[in-house]
């Protein structure tokens, strides 16, 4: 494995909440489709212009606010695109708690500190099924 490889590991990328640092982020230029082939990246966009990358310190945990709920993530990647209407998209790439991995606007999170206790709890049911709650 090169050392900007996305570390999916043994486990398939799964985390918990003290072991998340360990995920290497993609960072320092816009992701391509090799990058994402090559697991170096979660997402390539291809019909935007004036893709960026987005400042910001990653890995990053974060609150991701989905159609079921919220779910605990660490952002691996980050960009800014101008998508078909004109409207810019801040974008990021996600690894879940079990090593899925997941594409979701900047918009639609909350970024947090791994002391949370919303995420610790939240990254701790997406690994252990028989923990959750309703």
């Amino acid at each position: 494995m090169s050392d900007d490889q996305i570390d999916f590991g043994e486990d398939g990328g799964g985390y918990d909440a003290d072991d998340w640092t360990r995920l290497i982020p993609f960072t320092g230029r816009v992701a391509t489709l090799d990058d994402v082939q090559a697991k170096k990246a979660v997402f390539a966009l291809g019909d935007t212009e004036d893709p960026r990358v987005i400042d910001m310190d990653l890995p990053q945990p974060l609150i991701w606010w989905e159609a079921d709920g919220e779910q605990a993530a660490v952002a691996v990647q980050a960009e800014s695109h101008i998508g078909p209407d004109g409207d810019e998209m801040d974008v990021l790439g996600l690894i879940l708690p079990d090593g899925g991995a997941a594409v979701a606007l900047l918009e639609d999170c909350d970024l947090v500190d791994a002391a949370d206790p919303v995420w610790r709890r939240l990254v701790a049911e997406a690994i252990d099924v028989d923990d959750a709650t309703d």
